[in-house]
């Protein structure tokens, strides 16, 4: 078990990250890298959700991507949807990474496609900082 400065320390480190993630995320959808910006969603709701870890287990997150698995995790009460968005946004991370799969990911991530993942990642990501937020004014 970590001590508390510790776990306030991943939890900013965790946080920080996301931010920081999240505007590259911005910036690649007003300029239409579609896939790109579906990469750094992957990456925005990861690092959240790793903050969540940290929190709920008091250890540092494991160096997994698996959005669902950090989410289970951090014991999480997350809609249906948000389960669904959790287990898209992980393809996210491997389609965008590995040659083979990178050009059928650019394929699918056309900008009506991306509209429709792209408001759930930003909204799933304030819910869970503002659960963050709850959890440390507590």
């Amino acid at each position: 078990m970590l001590p508390k400065e510790k776990i306030t320390a991943l939890v900013e480190y965790w946080l920080a990250n996301a931010t920081e993630k999240l505007k590259t995320m911005q910036g690649l959808y007003a300029s239409k890298r579609y896939a790109d910006c579906l990469f750094f969603g992957h990456m925005v709701l990861e690092m959240t959700l790793k903050a969540h870890v940290v929190i709920a287990t008091k250890e540092t997150a494991p160096k997994i991507h698996s959005l669902r698995r950090l989410a289970e995790m951090a014991r999480l009460d997350l809609t249906e949807d948000e389960w669904k968005l959790l287990v898209r946004a992980s393809d996210f991370n491997m389609e965008a990474r590995y040659p083979d799969e990178k050009l059928e990911f650019h394929k699918l991530s056309t900008k009506s496609y991306t509209d429709g993942q792209y408001e759930p990642i930003i909204s799933l990501y304030q819910k869970l900082c503002q659960k963050i937020i709850i959890i440390i004014s507590i």
